[in-house]
């Protein structure tokens, strides 16, 4: 008895298994969980989801099914160590691969702000991957979150590189404002609201923003384009942008990535 998916998250040693379960199977989830933990032998504790993402803080509430209580992991990806508690924080392990390519394409000697911070993902891999990096701000309002940014940073060896601030990014981002040269936008719900503070942050010569959205297949093109002249109206620089399909969301609704050049 199979549920309709399940994502993995940690790593060999330790995983938590997060699985959605549809109503008609509700009967057979411990007999679900029982079959996870015994196909995946790293995985010691077995979550449902019984919420979407809410709250300013983005988390779900979840339901423990099976194994052990303590959901704390250390999940691999690319190499770099994230230490979580997935009933505590926000972080998606489908993402992996998007926070990769952010990672690749920015250059030495940026500075770079991220948005939404998290438990640091995009900020460890990037100071990875790109170890010329100048600086990359990390801004995350739940202080849970904030604190295994910290021990991430710490995990990972790069606390030369970055800069953990618990705060909402309304405020917190004033003091970076004229000083960065690439905004990571990973807020998908609500990311056009904070675009104008994000372009704020970037140099006076311009710079890369990487806005992440939730549309629906057959308007994404239209809704985009039509978000984009209404911003040209409101700052004074010229925009290129490319749209890519970043994941599945529900049907025929994805998540996308708009890659903004602004100069």
């Amino acid at each position: 008895m199979k549920p309709t998916s399940y994502d993995i998250i940690g790593s060999r040693e330790k995983a938590v298994a997060i699985v959605e379960i549809p109503d008609e199977l509700k009967n057979k989830e411990k007999e679900i969980a029982k079959e996870i933990l015994k196909e995946h032998k790293n995985v010691k504790s077995v979550l449902k989801k019984t919420s979407e993402r809410k709250g300013v803080f983005r988390t779900r509430e979840y339901e423990f099914l099976l194994g052990d209580k303590n959901t704390e992991v250390i999940h691999i990806e690319y190499g770099c160590k994230l230490k979580l508690d997935p009933q505590k924080v926000y972080f998606s392990s489908r993402e992996g691969t998007e926070r990769a390519r952010i990672s690749k394409i920015v250059k030495p000697k940026e500075t770079v702000l991220i948005m939404f911070a998290g438990i640091g993902p995009f900020s460890v891999i990037i100071a990875k991957k790109q170890p010329k990096v100048n600086k990359i701000i990390s801004i995350e309002i739940n202080p849970i979150a904030v604190d295994y940014m910290k021990e991430n940073i710490r995990l990972n060896r790069v606390s030369d590189k970055i800069i953990p601030i618990l705060g909402d990014v309304k405020e917190k981002c004033k003091e970076w404002f004229g000083k960065c040269d690439r905004v990571v936008m990973p807020l998908p719900q609500d990311a056009w609201s904070f675009f104008e503070i994000a372009n704020q942050c970037l140099k006076k010569k311009g710079g890369f923003i990487h806005l992440y959205t939730i549309e629906k297949e057959n308007v994404v093109e239209n809704e985009i384009k039509n978000n984009i002249n209404n911003l040209k109206k409101k700052i004074n620089r010229k925009i290129k942008f490319k749209i890519r399909k970043v994941l599945p969301y529900s049907p025929r609704t994805n998540k996308y990535c708009i890659d903004l050049k602004l100069n």
